[in-house]
């Protein structure tokens, strides 16, 4: 087996450490958006694929036989991709998808699908702590106009924030009294954020202690596919691949 490792997430480098420590022929694709430099124990590329055609090129030059998405919850354009190019091809394709947060007592949640929806529920002249990707800011234009936007980025930018409001930078993990004094700091008065599961919820537990409504978009439907939600069972899934 030689296996693709579509990553991108904590867990693509959890499963990549099991892959490393167990002989498995692999590379880790990551999409390259960040300057993180972590190195992956297995061999690595970055950067997109060039679309569809390149990335099918690469798959078959590359002598896969097996695909692991393991990419952001919310990364819906290579997944699609990708699972055409492997039932195109006849790989095995798994999608290892962390499960999604579930809602506290005290947790002021709103569950959303559209940005649409969420311009209807956060009043105008709003405060909000825009926690989604980055890379997609310009498609909250509209729900931009009225309201005070600040958006967290890992790197820097000398790109000037296009809305009212400004970048913030930082990487995770984030800890639950950094995240109030964020919120207090920039008078938040609502957090938009995306239902991406995981770890690093500290921004959602912070709002929670301070009152501050949510508005957590939805994530998008499950691909027809085989699924795991622990690297654990993604592991298990290719070593049944392999036997």
């Amino acid at each position: 087996m030689k296996t693709l490792l579509l990553a991108g997430t904590e867990e693509a480098r959890a499963l990549a450490d099991l892959l490393a420590a167990d002989g498995m022929d692999a590379v880790a694709s990551m999409a390259g958006v960040t300057h993180e430099q972590r190195l992956f124990p297995i061999h690595t590329r970055r950067g997109g694929f060039g679309g569809e055609d390149a990335q099918e090129r690469f798959m078959r030059d590359g002598g896969f036989t097996a695909v692991i998405d393991a990419t952001h919850p919310f990364a819906t354009k290579i997944s699609s991709r990708s699972l055409t190019i492997a039932q195109r091809m006849g790989l095995p394709y798994l999608r290892l998808l962390r499960p999604a947060w579930k809602a506290q007592d005290g947790d002021l949640w709103h569950s959303v699908e559209t940005q649409k929806q969420v311009a209807k529920l956060v009043p105008k002249a709003a405060r909000v702590f825009l926690a989604t990707d980055a890379h997609s800011i310009d498609s909250w234009a509209e729900f931009a106009k009225g309201r005070t936007l600040f958006c967290r980025r890992a790197d820097r930018t000398d790109d000037p924030f296009p809305f009212e409001g400004s970048w913030i930078i930082g990487q995770p993990p984030f800890v639950l009294a950094y995240e109030m004094r964020l919120l207090k700091t920039y008078a938040v008065e609502w957090v938009v954020a995306r239902n991406s599961g995981g770890p690093t919820r500290a921004k959602l537990d912070a709002a929670r202690a301070m009152g501050i409504p949510v508005a957590l978009l939805d994530r998008p439907a499950l691909p027809d596919c085989d699924h795991a939600q622990t690297v654990q069972e993604a592991f298990s899934w290719l070593t049944s691949k392999s036997a």
